[in-house]
Parts: C-alpha cells; sequence; structure tokens
C-alpha cells in the first residue's frame, strides 16, 4: 500500500518536471465594427482593429500572437494622456507603435523587437497606441502629425465620425 501511495505521489511529479510547458494562449478579442483610419499624405490607410480598453486587455496586448493580416490592429485606450511605456515580453511579432494623442494625431512611431522587455517610451503624452504589424506604418505612408479617426478617439478628440 505504501508503494502504492509512492507511485501515486511521484507520477505527477515526474510527469509535471518532464512534459514541455503549456504554451499560452493569445488573447483574441472581438474586432470592433467600425474601421481605424490614418489620414496620411498619400491618402486615407483603414484597419480592423481590436480595442484594449481595460488594464487586463492592456496587460495582455498582443503577448503570443503569432501572426496578424496586414491590415488589423490593436488600439489600447487609455483614461487620460500620458507617458506611456510598452514592452514585449511574450510578444513574439515585430511590431510598430503608434503613440496617439488625446487629439487623434500620431505623437511617436516606435519599433518592437520580439521578446525584448525593454520599455518604449518615447517623451510625448497620448492617450492611444497603435499596434500594428512592423513596417505597416511606412508601408502605410502614417507618419507622425498623421491624424487617426475612429469613433473612440473622435469621441476624446471632440471630433464628430
Amino acid at each position: 500500500m505504501r508503494l502504492l501511495l509512492l507511485i501515486l505521489l511521484l507520477v505527477p511529479l515526474a510527469l509535471s518536471t518532464s512534459a514541455p510547458a503549456r504554451a499560452e494562449q493569445p488573447m483574441l478579442l472581438q474586432v470592433h465594427p467600425d474601421r481605424l483610419v490614418a489620414e496620411t499624405a498619400t491618402g486615407k490607410k483603414s484597419f480592423s482593429i481590436e480595442v484594449a480598453d481595460d488594464n487586463y486587455e492592456r496587460q495582455r496586448g498582443l503577448m503570443f500572437r503569432e501572426t496578424m493580416d496586414d491590415d488589423r490592429g490593436m488600439l489600447f485606450v487609455f483614461p487620460v494622456s500620458q507617458q506611456l511605456g510598452f514592452w514585449m515580453q511574450n510578444t513574439p511579432m515585430p511590431l510598430d507603435l503608434l503613440f496617439i494623442g488625446e487629439d487623434g494625431k500620431v505623437r511617436a512611431i516606435e519599433q518592437g523587437v520580439p521578446f525584448s522587455t525593454d520599455s518604449i517610451s518615447p517623451s510625448v503624452d497620448a492617450q492611444f497606441v497603435l499596434e500594428l504589424k512592423a513596417g505597416t506604418a511606412e508601408k502605410s505612408g502614417i507618419a507622425v502629425g498623421d491624424v487617426l479617426r475612429h469613433p473612440i478617439i473622435d469621441a476624446v478628440a471632440g471630433r464628430g465620425s
């Protein structure tokens, strides 16, 4: 009986130390029904977005996400405009991070390196951050000073959509 008890106790321990860790699942938020539109010097570009607007969603973001369509992104919404810092821990995709003021204007564009724990924190105040696949901002012609329009941003900026 003692031998059976010992086996029952040791087998789960052996399995837990030899089995590979279960991969974390990415957070998949519902796509917002309205597209985000970037007004660029070369014309308007639009994106389907997921909206991360609470602490849990903002903390998880695109962690563990391995792929994303070129016309997709995640919009992070913060309660007030402030200097923001992001990192890429547990994020395997390289990203463009667009820091957007409460007026809807792009104030900074930074690149996120996969799995990096370095802070991505430009010296600008922002109330929104849009994450896109790396290179999408440049390919789309999005530059600092361009206006992004979406009902969530427009409501803060005091504009009609």
